[in-house]
């Protein structure tokens, strides 16, 4: 018996995909037992099966049909062909038995493939779902500190100080609304170019006779506040509001010849 020949007729990949006749699977199982390479080849279709449908990637099926002649050992070379074991017909079922073991292999990747794309979608939409609801939060926080605003600046006590623009930049203004009772003042400085790399707007609080300036600090998020609002603290007996351009950190004293906006507290009797 050559045994060559018996591998490379097809009979044993219909063996293994279970198209051939009880006798027929008697008499391979037979042949089998008498022969180790026989068997050894049956271990290795099977494996391949196995291989094929459980552990190729559903992404990568371009090659699958190359990866199962590698994986059997089929010949792609045009010169030698396979040969029939007994009848003419016999190879042609062999490949009928292989096309329906691919059906089923390209079944398998296919609903693989399938349960990945809806685990995506899942996953897409819970993203979605998350960043809907952080959007809401904020757009939430941002209605509720837009009324706290408006009713701070609507308070009757709240004086408005308008600061205009300086030597250095006549064209700049800005805006302090001071409420004494909570010392706090919110700052509007929408109308400040962007500060240059290195350096920060600081804002004081000055008394005119002698002139003290105080700093109430540096505005280090301007460029990052799409609103300019900024909320600062002041338990100063402000006469007036300054606000210079000063190297990052901010300086012990305003340099004046970086002063931008300047503003009076109009003084009431």
């Amino acid at each position: 018996m050559d045994i060559k020949e018996y591998i490379e007729s097809g009979i044993l990949e219909l063996y293994v995909a279970g198209t051939l006749s009880e006798k027929e699977n008697q008499e391979i199982y037979a042949l089998l037992l008498k022969h180790p390479e026989l068997l050894d080849e049956v271990l290795k279709i099977e494996s391949a099966i196995v291989t094929l449908t459980a552990a190729v990637s559903p992404t990568d099926t371009k090659h699958l049909f190359q990866a199962v002649k590698e994986k059997l050992g089929i010949q792609t070379d045009k010169d030698t062909p396979v040969r029939p074991l007994h009848k003419p017909g016999t190879n042609w079922f062999s490949y009928v038995g292989w096309a329906a073991t691919l059906v089923i292999g390209l079944g398998l990747m296919w609903f693989v493939n399938q349960n990945n794309n809806l685990k995506d979608q899942i996953q897409t939409v819970e993203t979605d779902k998350e960043l809907l609801e952080v959007t809401l939060e904020k757009y939430s926080n941002d209605l509720t500190e837009t009324k706290q605003l408006i009713t701070f600046l609507r308070d009757k006590d709240i004086i408005a100080v308008p600061l205009a623009g300086q030597a250095v930049s006549p064209d700049s203004y800005a805006k302090a609304y001071w409420d004494k009772k909570t010392n706090t003042v919110v700052l509007d400085v929408q109308g400040l170019p962007e500060p240059p790399q290195g350096k920060v707007y600081q804002v004081w609080s000055l008394t005119l006779n002698p002139l003290t300036p105080t700093s109430l600090g540096t505005i280090d998020d301007f460029s990052t506040d799409d609103n300019k609002l900024f909320t600062i603290e002041n338990a100063n007996a402000s006469e007036a509001f300054g606000i210079t351009l000063e190297p990052a950190g901010g300086s012990e004293s305003p340099t004046l010849e970086q002063l931008y906006t300047l503003g009076a507290v109009e003084q009431t009797s």
